[in-house]
């Protein structure tokens, strides 16, 4: 059974200003708790209670509130992104791991579901997520993680992917089993060695490239990616918008 979890908040969440002047974003608040809050319960709740998460903008006020993390520090955060700073952590994997962006809200169930799924990898599915982007005119469709699927994998993961034709949306919660996780590592160092410095995919530098342009990469040479799918009980707080769609939604149903 995996018990760690690793929380991806490097990042200042600039379109979240002005929440974010002086906080970091998994500090927003919503229903009277912070967005990192949620996501304590949330694994907790499922049974995974050694947390680790990797910061960046404001590190020092994570670190003062919540001191039974275990920390890892990308201080190069504004000069890379999600895929490099998730393996800021890269030496907690090795027991296997669930990880998540810190800017999003989900359920105990989501993360159930998600460590549930048989596989070494398992992607979580929001599978209505259209019906949050019928509310979201800062964030359009074509902007999500989409995902498409045949006979319980996924084959493909990426923004371009027409709506239509998605299955659903990643919602930035992935499992990978002590396997998974050397996959994860091994492409990893494959492709830091080959693209360092260099565009990858869509990327105008390796270390800029998202998350799922490693998975992507990953699925093209083979590796099996199972979804575990969520109808709903997950919410983005991306823009200022989603913050007040989160206040008025989340919790309520």
């Amino acid at each position: 059974m995996i018990k760690k979890a690793i929380i991806i908040g490097a990042g200042r969440g600039r379109r979240l200003m002005p929440t974010t002047v002086d906080t970091p974003k998994c500090f927003a608040e919503v229903g009277g708790r912070r967005l990192i809050d949620w996501a304590v319960e949330a694994f907790r709740g499922a049974g995974v209670t050694d947390l680790c998460f990797i910061g960046g903008y404001q590190i020092d006020k994570v670190r003062r509130d919540y001191p039974q993390f275990t920390f890892r520090h990308n201080a190069g955060w504004e000069h890379n992104n999600i895929l490099l700073s998730l393996m800021h952590a890269e030496d907690q994997m090795g027991d296997g791991f669930i990880c998540c962006y810190s800017d999003i809200l989900f359920t105990s169930d989501v993360v159930r579901r998600t460590l549930q799924q048989p596989g070494d990898i398992a992607l979580s599915v929001d599978t209505l997520w259209l019906e949050r982007y019928q509310h979201r005119t800062q964030h359009p469709p074509d902007d999500g993680e989409k995902v498409t699927v045949r006979n319980g994998r996924v084959t493909r993961v990426h923004r371009a992917i027409p709506p239509p034709e998605a299955h659903g949306e990643y919602t930035g919660i992935a499992k990978f089993t002590p396997a998974g996780a050397a996959q994860l590592r091994e492409h990893f160092a494959r492709a830091k060695q080959q693209y360092a410095g260099k565009p990858f995919r869509e990327a105008a530098v390796f270390e800029k490239a998202y998350l799922i342009l490693l998975y992507q990469e990953m699925i093209e040479a083979g590796v099996k990616f199972a979804h575990a799918d969520t109808p709903g009980q997950y919410m983005e707080v991306d823009t200022q918008e989603d913050f007040e769609l989160a206040r008025r939604f989340w919790g309520k149903s």
